[in-house]
């Protein structure tokens, strides 16, 4: 792992080609590399490494029964909800 200024180096930034063209990374002093985004508006479900299922999801209204794929799924009830009440902004 970089330390320091090291990983500005090895990282980049990958921002839209409007971006570019108003030169915000000398606005924002950005020490990372920026470079625009190609390619990205024909990415789809299937180009997805470790996220392109797209399971058939059904929910009975009546029974909130959760079906995927035509399997029944479920879940435990939470038993510690954090950042909950004690910690409500609104």
């Amino acid at each position: 792992a970089a330390h320091g200024s090291a990983k500005m180096k090895s990282c980049l930034t990958f921002v839209s080609k409007a971006a570019i063209e108003e030169n915000v990374a000398q606005k924002y002093h950005l020490q990372k590399t920026v470079l625009p985004v190609m390619g990205c508006r024909n990415v789809g479900k299937k180009d997805m490494k470790f996220n392109d299922a797209t399971p058939t999801i059904e929910v009975n209204p009546e029974t909130y029964e959760v079906k995927v794929d035509g399997e029944h799924i479920t879940s435990k009830a939470a038993d510690h909800l954090p950042l909950t009440q004690m910690y409500n902004l609104f």
